[in-house]
């Protein structure tokens, strides 16, 4: 088995990407601490052909470090906003017609594999804090909570490897249901 090049992967231009048809998702960034989970933030949301990123709180902007290092080029092909309060970008996007689901661990929440995209709906996937996870008062107004199932002894996942994980289920239930 052999490698492919880097030429061998076809991949669009900057330019060309954003002019491409995008999954009707967004990711929600609410408060996440590290700029280096917000660099993998945009590259798995590029990676996946998502609409936009909604940076909110003290979630970090480009061009800090941290971002860039491990964005590695994604902050220029994502289109992305910055918002003071995740409450105020959430309740922008459900007047937009976006269905709300916080990435939470909650009461009745739905379990990943069992989160069914409603019809024709453009998602929102609200991703919250290293620590504190989604705020109180975004948890009230949200459509669903989904729940990433873990059986060993850690409390949470990483909020990069949780994006990635949650945003493959979707687009994959998305591009190919």
């Amino acid at each position: 088995m052999r490698k492919l090049k880097l030429q061998e992967l076809n991949r669009l231009s900057v330019e060309a990407f954003k002019e491409s048809e995008k999954a009707p998702i967004v990711l929600v960034l609410d408060n996440v601490r590290s700029g280096l989970n917000v660099g993998s933030a945009f590259r798995t949301a590029d990676g996946f052909a998502i609409e936009k990123i909604y940076l909110c709180g003290i979630t970090a902007q480009p061009p800090h470090r941290e971002i860039l290092k491990t964005a590695i080029g994604a902050t220029s092909s994502m289109d992305w906003e910055y918002t003071p309060t995740t409450y105020e970008a959430v309740a922008q996007l459900k007047k937009e017609g976006y269905y709300l689901a916080a990435v939470e661990q909650a009461e009745d929440s739905t379990s990943l594999q069992d989160f069914q995209l409603p019809l024709d709906a453009k998602v929102a996937l609200i991703f919250g804090n290293e620590v504190k996870g989604v705020s109180e008062d975004v948890m009230e107004i949200v459509n669903e909570c989904v729940e990433v199932p873990q059986y060993g002894t850690k409390h949470s996942f990483n909020i990069s490897v949780c994006i990635g994980m949650v945003l493959w289920e979707v687009f994959r239930k998305w591009k190919f249901s």
